[in-house]
């Protein structure tokens, strides 16, 4: 007979430690949820090392407001909120977030249904890291998030309407990326077929 033991009240155990102030519970929390949170805080912040203390410093908050947390809903979504929020409070205090409102140039593409069947998620990361850091921050709030534009304009204190700018250009970088990753592959392949 085996002993098992749910998820979730593997989770609570876990999450009365942290209550409790137990350092066990925190490492442990803190080492199954950290590689996920540094990937969300690397959508927001380019720069490595400074990810990553948003994310020790997101983590912070998680144990200092851990009574806060209600049961409603995933513990990790809750983490995740306060980790997109900490990389947001970064972008703002470090004003290195530019956002440009210009409708005039944004150009529907009629490579938009372009999507590569080829593209690895490593490579899509990527992308989407290279995009400037406006763009990528409506993006990843937008697309990846799930917020909408209205919840988007509250959060970055701009219009929706620069929200939604901003979403439409980084989609036409990302789908002309696209494209010239699909370029790239297809000439290596005719390269290789030729060797």
């Amino acid at each position: 007979m085996k002993l098992a033991i749910s998820k979730s009240s593997m989770e609570q155990a876990l999450l009365d430690g942290c209550r409790m102030g137990s350092r066990n519970a925190q490492k442990e929390l803190y080492e199954r949820l950290s590689g996920k949170m540094l990937g969300l805080c690397r959508r927001y912040i380019a720069d490595n090392l400074e990810a990553e203390g948003v994310m020790v410093n997101g983590f912070l908050k998680v144990f200092d407001k851990i009574n806060q947390f209600t049961g409603q809903g995933s513990f990790e979504g809750w983490v995740r909120r306060i980790m997109v929020n900490e990389s947001l409070y970064y972008l703002r205090k470090n004003k290195t977030m530019y956002l440009e409102v210009d409708l005039d140039q944004i150009k529907s593409s009629g490579e938009s249904e372009l999507v590569s069947q080829d593209l690895l998620v490593d490579d899509l990361l990527t992308m989407v890291n290279n995009l400037p850091m406006g763009y990528r921050t409506v993006f990843n709030l937008f697309a990846i998030e799930g917020y909408s534009h209205k919840e988007i304009a509250k959060i970055l204190e701009i219009t929706p309407g620069t929200s939604k700018s901003q979403l439409s250009r980084a989609r036409l970088i990302l789908q002309k990326q696209i494209v010239q990753y699909d370029r790239i592959k297809e000439n290596k392949s005719l390269e290789h077929g030729k060797a």
